[in-house]
């Protein structure tokens, strides 16, 4: 895990590479990679390539990065982790290549010598990456099937600067800081920012499962190499309808197993989150029976909700002495929350309503020497963790007639609205529900938003909200993702929350949040591999795609006490927190007009707060 940066002047006009600025864009990310840094430069200055590095895998000088082949025709910069190295590795030495290190990176650079940009079907593992071809004068920019590690790139026309973070590139001072509608009216909506959009007009992130080429002609692409709704939407409906419920079960959890076992491919000890929940507990389960010892693993504490539901301790404890782990308990108080906030807004790559509770999890396995940690994030999105997997399907099922009624769906929203429906304590979001909830994109902004596209004007102003709708579209840039159409609702609604909600927030807050402590967190249930085989068992054997089936994955199953659990989530007592804090850091971002009287709801409390500072 580590953090890349590059800059391509790739036009005859531009002004070749400035290395004090691509310094201060690598640096910027020295959280990211505290064990070394390092840069390379094309002879004719127009390529320079940056890096910081964590080390994980190779913790010699030899697996250094930028890194170079033997013949100097491919530089590579690199974040992330390869998890399948070995084979690959094996492969390309029966093809006559030689190594000169231990490390997943130089596999990446004969790969890409051997199979060109069609390496990235053959790649398992979460990455960002920039590999420079001195031969074919082009650099080639990808990143992983789900969006784990984070790819943004600015292109003046003349010049293309890249980098892990967003405010790394602005700390570089070579790209515009004009504010993105689209990314102001996202955040809004979905208190995260939705990729391709940044808040900065001039920056992009390189979509999740795809790539860009660059030459003297400039940008080609982004070319998409995988997608979640076709892994969906391509399994034969009646591959598996031969085989008992106990054969399919059984696959199950050898696929499970295996995605753990490859997560765990490190030089340095692997710890886990644990929380009071089933999906963490099955991780843990399953690193028992992949062989691991001595796991250790960690979850937060809150005074606020001792003795409620919320509180996470009881629980995990009790898995901790199930699996017998080596488990610490972290408590974090307001005092704290307070103390930090000041460098949780500041390692917060872009504005998002989460990753707080991922903040003091990383920063309290970083305290106990840990420098890996095992997630269970993406459990959810797996196995139909959410209630949008109940909502959804039925919102659509009994809107679809009347959202179809010409100018009904419109005209009741803005009758609730002149009615002011909030003062009778109804949610903005029965405004819309004709008007939206008849399809899955409509039903998906009404689950998900956390404010509703004609309230935005009340925060931004008629302007930039305009704008910023027009240039986002939200329906039907929900709509994109579930192109080509993965057909039953299970796999609508779980290609849409790991494409959106788990990718844009999840994934997202946990790589800054991590990183920010010098932590790599890894998610063996966020897994192409893992997905291809679970999207092809889910059409037969439906029933299979629950949490239970998680739970029952490890050769002990997960106690029966942590599966009947109520969910309660990850959470913080932030609610508490934002009431009482009366004045936020939040204060990097360009000035929007402010709302007029905050909402009741914390995470429309912490997006006020955010555009208020901002």
């Amino acid at each position: 895990m580590c953090g890349i940066a590059g800059i391509y002047a790739y036009r005859s006009t531009a002004r070749s590479v400035d290395r004090d600025e691509l310094a201060r864009i690598r640096d910027h990310m020295a959280s990211r990679g505290p064990d070394g840094s390092g840069d390379w430069y094309s002879a004719d200055n127009r390529v320079g390539f940056g890096h910081r590095r964590l080390s994980i895998i190779d913790l010699s000088s030899r697996g250094a990065q930028p890194m170079q082949t033997a013949d100097g025709r491919l530089i590579v910069t690199f974040n992330g982790e390869i998890y399948n190295y070995r084979a690959l590795r094996s492969k390309l030495e029966s093809k006559g290549y030689a190594f000169r290190s231990n490390s997943d990176t130089e596999v990446l650079l004969h790969l890409y010598a051997e199979l060109g940009h069609d390496m990235l079907r053959e790649i398992r593992g979460m990455f960002a990456f920039g590999i420079w071809d001195c031969q074919e004068q082009q650099l080639l920019l990808a990143r992983d099937p789900y969006g784990i590690k984070p790819l943004y790139y600015a292109d003046d026309g003349s010049t293309l600067r890249f980098a892990s973070q967003v405010k790394a590139l602005m700390a570089g001072r070579g790209v515009s800081r004009d504010p993105d509608s689209a990314g102001w009216v996202g955040f809004c909506l979905f208190g995260s920012v939705p990729e391709p959009f940044t808040i900065y007009r001039d920056v992009r992130a390189m979509p999740a499962g795809s790539f860009v080429r660059i030459d003297r002609l400039g940008l080609h692409g982004p070319i998409h190499f995988h997608s979640i709704a076709a892994s969906y939407s391509r399994v034969p409906k009646r591959q598996f309808s031969a085989r008992t419920l106990e054969e399919t079960q059984a696959l199950v959890r050898e696929a499970l197993l295996d995605s753990v076992r490859q997560h765990l491919v490190a030089d340095v000890p692997v710890g886990a989150f644990l929380s009071a929940g089933v999906d963490s507990a099955a991780v843990v389960g399953l690193m028992r029976d992949a062989g691991q010892q001595n796991i250790r693993t960690v979850t937060l504490s809150f005074e606020e909700f001792h003795g409620s539901p919320n509180d996470e301790r009881p629980g995990a404890s009790a898995v901790a002495n199930f699996y017998a782990t080596q488990h610490t308990t972290r408590e974090v108080s307001e005092e704290e929350f307070r103390s930090d906030l000041p460098r949780i807004t500041a390692a917060m790559d872009q504005p998002t309503v989460d990753g707080i509770n991922t903040w003091f999890v990383s920063k309290a396995a970083h305290e106990l020497g840990v420098k890996v940690a095992l997630s269970g994030l993406g459990g959810d999105e797996l196995f139909g963790g959410y209630s949008s997997f109940r909502d959804l399907p039925t919102w659509v099922y009994w809107m679809i007639v009347p959202s179809l009624i010409p100018f009904l769906g419109q005209g009741l929203r803005r009758a609730f609205c002149s009615m002011h429906g909030e003062k009778l304590g109804l949610s903005p979001k029965v405004a819309g529900l004709v008007e939206f909830g008849g399809t899955y994109p409509g039903a998906y902004l009404l689950r998900r938003g956390i404010f509703m596209p004609w309230e935005l004007p009340e925060i931004l102003g008629w302007d930039l909200a305009r704008e910023g709708l027009t240039r986002l579209d939200p329906i039907n840039h929900i709509a994109r993702v579930l192109t080509p159409d993965p057909v039953q609702p299970f796999a609508r609604v779980a290609t849409l929350e790991a494409s959106l909600y788990m990718r844009n927030q999840l994934l997202r807050d946990t790589d800054w949040s991590s990183m920010a402590h010098s932590l790599e967190v890894r998610v063996p249930l966020v897994d192409a591999v893992l997905l291809e085989l679970l999207a092809e068992m889910d059409l037969s054997r439906g029933k299979l795609r629950t949490k239970s089936t998680l739970a029952e994955a490890p050769t002990r199953p997960v106690p029966a006490r942590t599966v009947q659990r109520l969910k309660t989530g990850f959470t913080v007592p932030i609610a508490k927190w934002i009431d009482q804090q009366q004045q936020s850091p939040l204060s990097e971002w360009k000035r929007i007009p402010s709302l007029r009287s905050p909402r009741c709801h914390w995470s429309r409390r912490w997006v006020f707060s955010v555009a208020r500072a901002a």
